[in-house]
């Protein structure tokens, strides 16, 4: 049976937060790095709206939401309790995410990419997004993970973008009061989790060989600090 497709870019958050439960899960997907300048035809045949990540499964069917992608593959594979054991946790982690995909999101744009919105600069949208990463580092305060006791769904949904909103102004950031949270990345980042699911490869063409993967690491335990 043929695996399925994956069109990613390496430095997309959705397609980071993407491979991360799929290698979780330990799913093998054949791995299609685009350039976002020069999309492929077959992934836009696949989902027109032409971004990343977009999943093609071996029945043709298509997933092209980062979230529905993360929990496609955590119910093919769970072995590191990703997954919410209950309603009410599901609910939290559902909703946080959908903070971080909405208000933040729109903020993190507006901060990194002021001129991609006819903006002079960013800083007021930096405080806007700075009011969610209190959110998280109270949680962190309370708890090891923005899940719970471990790492899981929400912690790997929401890393990626805290990242992109670190990794604007780096030195803005290591100044903040978020000693829980800046740990939580940093530990996120050196893990080798996170090396393997970042790793490089050539932007994919029609006709070049599958490059199968389950963006595999020697690390066993789950992803923790």
């Amino acid at each position: 049976m043929s695996a399925p497709v994956l069109y990613s870019f390496r430095r997309c958050p959705y397609a980071m937060r993407a491979r991360l439960a799929l290698q979780a899960a330990g799913v093998q997907v054949e791995l299609r790095e685009i350039a976002l300048k020069d999309k492929p035809g077959a992934m836009l045949q696949a989902s027109p709206k032409g971004t990343v990540p977009v999943l093609v499964l071996p029945d043709r069917r298509v997933i092209d939401q980062s979230l529905e992608i993360m929990l496609w593959a955590l119910q093919q594979g769970d072995p590191q309790d990703w997954l919410p054991t209950d309603a009410a946790a599901r609910d939290q982690a559902l909703a946080c995410i959908a903070r971080n995909d909405g208000p933040f999101k729109r903020a993190l744009d507006r901060y990194k990419y002021p001129a991609r919105f006819a903006l002079t600069e960013g800083p007021a949208y930096r405080e806007q997004g700075a009011s969610t990463l209190q959110q998280w580092e109270n949680r962190l305060t309370a708890q090891p993970f923005l899940q719970g006791t471990r790492w899981g769904l929400l912690d790997a949904a929401i890393a990626p973008f805290v990242r992109q909103f670190a990794h604007t102004d780096k030195a803005w950031f290591a100044e903040q009061d978020w000693p829980q949270l800046q740990g939580w990345l940093a530990a996120f980042e050196a893990s080798p989790a996170f090396v393997a699911m970042m790793e490089k490869v050539p932007a994919w063409k029609a006709g070049d060989a599958p490059h199968i993967t389950c963006f595999a690491y020697t690390a066993t335990a789950p992803l923790a600090p």
